[in-house]
């Protein structure tokens, strides 16, 4: 984004205020950016007739084995209906198996299965090079900029889903 009045400049400096100006450069390219962001996954969706919704509960099944319908509803922020019609495909279709909660029967507990775990690393891996491509092009200190920005955007409970997904992972 351009310098404004009362910026101190580029190079990690404090910006002291944006412009309205900044603010639309900044919303253009996170709009440009995300659709490059999503490109290379939607070809591959695309090949085999799921969409984003698709994408995204296998992501989070993926880093989270074992999730419930419930705590992927929540995450996802979807209805139960139009995740449903989703998990069903998946299952249908060999990629996500459901299986029964042992304390509680009523949870049904959600595993990528093998073919599932394949399409779940040739979408991610397309992202992933095209994340560490621009993190090597900006450096460490756009990079953790870059993600203080995207969580100080998040709502509470979304940065807490976020947070409980990091420490999973350690």
């Amino acid at each position: 984004m351009a310098d404004g009045p009362g910026s101190q400049g580029h190079g990690g400096e404090l910006l002291l205020y944006l412009t309205d100006e900044q603010l639309r450069q900044g919303i253009e390219a996170m709009f440009f950016a995300y659709r490059a962001f999503t490109a290379d996954p939607d070809r591959i969706l695309q090949g085999l007739h799921y969409g984003r919704a698709h994408h995204r509960a296998i992501h989070f099944i993926n880093i989270a084995p074992g999730t419930t319908v419930n705590n992927l509803l929540s995450i996802l922020g979807v209805t139960k209906q139009s995740l449903n019609r989703v998990l069903r495909t998946l299952i249908e279709d060999g990629l996500v198996e459901s299986k029964v909660g042992r304390a509680d029967k009523r949870e049904r507990h959600l595993h990528l299965t093998e073919a599932g775990a394949a399409l779940e690393h040739q979408l991610s891996e397309a992202q992933r090079a095209r994340m560490r491509a621009a993190y090597r092009q900006a450096g460490p200190e756009a990079v953790a900029g870059f993600r203080r920005v995207l969580e100080a955007m998040m709502d509470p409970e979304m940065r807490r889903h976020y947070s409980g997904l990091r420490e999973a992972r350690g």
